[in-house]
């Protein structure tokens, strides 16, 4: 038995030997590729930038994002020492043999570059590669080209009446909201579709489904936000939000994220789960990144059409966390807390004709400035 046990201690040694001895520091593979570097200590994770692609590496994780795909690694990186360690074989497997450019699947129409100063990756769509004349150009993607299709997701309906206030229920309002939201964005030229039009349950997955059916260039869910508190304490909270999906950064985006998927596990839906794991968040970050820059955006427009608005913003305005409607969605993407249905002021004023249009005229005027947007960055790339 002792002599088992020394040998499989011997196996494991030799083992950490191996991988030891195949090291490199993540800095210096970054100096060698023409490459930068750059760290970020929160998340615990950090990029390789080159010309052609940026490696995204998580700390602990066996997995590196690059064009928008997720390749599994045979070590994950770690920390000794004050440096950042990779398998010298994953970056042999990474980099072809001039040691320039990443070997990964080039299927996104975007590439992500990296700000120094900022540390923020910011994803800019590709310069085209003329086509020749035997091939045909390649169809854009969401997100790069112009912005022409809208799909209007107004959240729960059926048998899920979302969450409740005093007088209404969570489901009529957003649908309200949506169908005035539909006409507005018709008058200025867009083609809209709605995942629902009516009172009907439609699961979290399959509106999602529906819009890359359709073909979208903008994603908007609607929802009304809600807290399960004090009379007194829901009269305080109050104010809109505007979701992306990304890592949530607070104890309070995980709990609305929670609710909102809450219905996905409640009413049995296949491979429903109310949080996403750190390994699932890597995966779908490096599918999302093309998208995320221009859900950025369209926040941005939202945030200034809302103002001046009866419903103010809720702290920043912006928030982030794993909204199971939003993850399948493959274009830019938001979910809208409208505002508090549980705050009594707020949810009069939803249930009101005069608001649900003042509401969706200024999503309307968001989608419209956003596109406007994407249109002008297209021009500056000769597009």
């Amino acid at each position: 038995m002792k002599n088992l046990v020394w040998h499989i201690l011997l196996c494991v040694a030799l083992a950490a030997s191996a991988w030891a001895s195949n090291k490199v520091d993540a800095e210096q593979v970054a100096k060698e590729h023409k490459a930068s570097f750059h760290w970020f200590p929160v998340q615990k994770t950090f990029l390789l930038a080159g010309e052609g692609d940026t490696l995204k590496f998580a700390i602990g994780l066996p997995y590196v994002s690059s064009h928008g795909n997720s390749v599994e690694l045979k070590h994950a990186p770690e920390i000794a020492d004050g440096h950042i360690l990779l398998d010298s074989a994953d970056v042999a497997s990474l980099y072809k043999t001039d040691k320039t450019t990443p070997v990964v699947p080039a299927s996104s129409s975007s590439v992500a570059k990296v700000s120094s100063s900022s540390a923020k990756v910011v994803a800019v769509p590709a310069t085209p590669v003329p086509a020749t004349t035997a091939a045909k150009p390649k169809n854009e993607t969401a997100g790069t080209r112009e912005v022409k299709t809208i799909v209007i997701d107004p959240g729960h309906g059926g048998k899920d009446t979302g969450a409740q206030g005093k007088n209404s229920n969570e489901k009529d309002i957003v649908l309200a909201v949506g169908k005035l939201l539909k006409k507005e964005l018709e008058k200025e030229g867009f083609n809209v579709k709605m995942t629902r039009d009516k009172d009907v349950f439609i699961e979290l997955g399959e509106r999602a489904n529906l819009a890359n059916q359709w073909d979208g260039d903008l994603f908007i869910s609607l929802h009304c936000n809600a807290i399960d508190a004090s009379p007194e304490r829901k009269k305080q909270i109050k104010g809109y939000h505007v979701y992306v999906l990304r890592a949530p950064e607070s104890e309070e985006d995980k709990a609305i994220a929670r609710r909102e998927n809450k219905v996905a596990t409640l009413y049995g839906e296949k491979n429903a789960k109310e949080e996403l794991t750190p390994i699932e968040w890597f995966k779908l970050e490096a599918r999302l990144e093309k998208y995320k820059q221009n859900s950025y955006m369209f926040t941005e427009e939202m945030l200034k059409a809302f103002d001046g608005g009866k419903i103010k913003r809720q702290g920043g305005g912006v928030g982030g966390a794993g909204f199971m409607v939003l993850v399948g969605a493959l274009m830019p993407a938001v979910l809208f807390e409208i505002g508090f249905i549980s705050n009594p002021e707020e949810e009069a004023y939803m249930t009101t004709t005069k608001a649900q249009e003042d509401i969706a005229a200024r999503v309307a005027k968001a989608v419209s400035t956003y596109k406007a947007a994407v249109h002008n960055y297209r021009e500056t790339l000769g597009r």
